[in-house]
């Protein structure tokens, strides 16, 4: 796979996780009205490379929208 090529790749599925992911988020916060910040985590794993990458953090609850 080229350079090009495999940036192309990796961005298309890094956009595909990043919209698919805020919309979950978006819909579940919406469904449960949290007064606090949530914790949330993603676990991105590629059993063929080895690779477990772990991401924490906090996502704080909007105003009323």
């Amino acid at each position: 796979m080229t350079s090009d090529a495999f940036n192309m790749s990796m961005r298309k599925f890094l956009k595909q996780v990043g919209v698919t992911s805020q919309q979950e988020i978006e819909k579940a916060m919406r469904a449960a009205h949290p007064a606090n910040p949530v914790s949330a985590k993603v676990v991105l794993t590629i059993p063929e490379l080895g690779l477990e990458h772990v991401v924490e953090g906090k996502i704080a609850p909007g105003g009323d929208e």
